[in-house]
């Protein structure tokens, strides 16, 4: 028993996050797209970012405002609704590769080489059986500025 709950641990914490800015390049004055990668390990999912449940945790994807730089929003994906054993209703969860994207502009004025944007992603994963404690990840997605 105590190897089994070792092993689903072991699964949450491993879940990646990544992301990219355009191609690695971005212009002054035109739009690029932003994508977030949430990989979310066999047998798990997360809450969407509309769980369907005041009391779950949504994943949400959250962008520093850069000076110089203009950010759109972000487009969560829609999520499945799914039965589990614990729960009377369905939930509305990610599994598997899960895409988060938002456009970036860099303003003409924009001064500086290199630009980078911080993106923090907040994620409760879960088995079939249990959730475990939150997470929350930092990324900076970098380009270089033409």
């Amino acid at each position: 028993m105590l190897f089994v709950l070792a092993v689903a641990i072991s699964k949450a914490a491993g879940q990646g996050v990544s992301g990219s800015l355009g191609r690695g390049t971005i212009e002054r004055g035109k739009k690029t797209r932003a994508v977030v990668v949430l990989d979310i390990p066999e047998e798990l999912h997360t809450n969407s970012n509309r769980p369907k449940s005041k009391y779950l945790i949504p994943t949400t994807v959250k962008v520093r405002p850069v000076p110089g730089v203009k950010l759109g929003p972000v487009e969560y994906p829609p999520g499945h609704d799914r039965k589990f054993g614990f729960s009377a209703n369905e939930l509305n969860v990610y599994e598997g590769r899960v895409e988060f994207g938002f456009d970036v502009t860099l303003l003409k004025n924009f001064r500086g080489g290199k630009v980078s944007i911080e993106v923090t992603v907040r994620y409760q994963a879960c088995n079939d059986e249990v959730c475990f404690p939150p997470k929350t990840r930092r990324l900076n997605l970098e380009a270089v500025v033409n």
